[in-house]
């Protein structure tokens, strides 16, 4: 169900550009990796769904979720897979602004304070992103037992979640699409 190379092929026909780019991070860049291309066509959706499903198979965890916008069609995606698996899996958004009415949460979703959830992103540069989302799942009262990407470009992510005593996985790599990363 999941075939990595045929991933890696989707990603530089749809979604892997070059020129110059700023990055969410601010950082300044010669490609971008547009992963909303890939979670947002029917065909890299399952792959990364099944692929992240896979890569967590070992991970103790009762929810998946991460920011919206970008983790949206991921999380649904990996919901999905996981019912045609029969694994019981639970799915959560994190806004950016809290609700303006009825609850006035940042978290969406049936995830319960307590539960054990993976974090998920995209394409990750430094890891911000999901970082916001580690901490407004943190403050709901939820145990982060992982962080996933989709593509890790290898610019300081990994190295942000360490920090934070958080355990990072990616499918892919930008190394996987012959890009050297710069040197953080």
């Amino acid at each position: 169900m999941y075939d990595r190379q045929q991933l890696i092929r989707l990603f530089h026909e749809r979604a892997l550009k070059f020129g110059d780019f700023t990055l969410a991070s601010g950082k300044k860049s010669t490609y971008y990796l547009d992963g909303k291309q890939i979670s947002l066509h029917s065909a890299g959706l399952r792959l990364v769904s099944f692929g992240l499903l896979e890569l967590l198979k070992d991970v103790d965890y009762a929810a998946i979720g991460g920011m919206s916008i970008g983790a949206d069609p991921i999380v649904g995606g990996v919901l999905t897979a996981a019912g045609e698996l029969d694994r019981k899996l639970d799915g959560f958004l994190v806004r950016k602004e809290a609700k303006g009415h009825g609850t006035n949460r940042y978290v969406e979703g049936p995830v319960q304070p307590g539960s054990k959830v993976v974090v998920i992103d995209d394409v990750v540069t430094t890891g911000g992103s999901a970082l916001l989302a580690v901490d407004r799942i943190l403050e709901f009262g939820c145990q982060v037992v992982c962080v996933v990407g989709i593509v890790d470009r290898k610019e300081g992510g990994a190295a942000n979640f360490a920090a934070r005593g958080l355990p990072f996985r990616a499918l892919l790599s930008i190394e996987d699409f012959g890009i050297q990363p710069p040197t953080v």
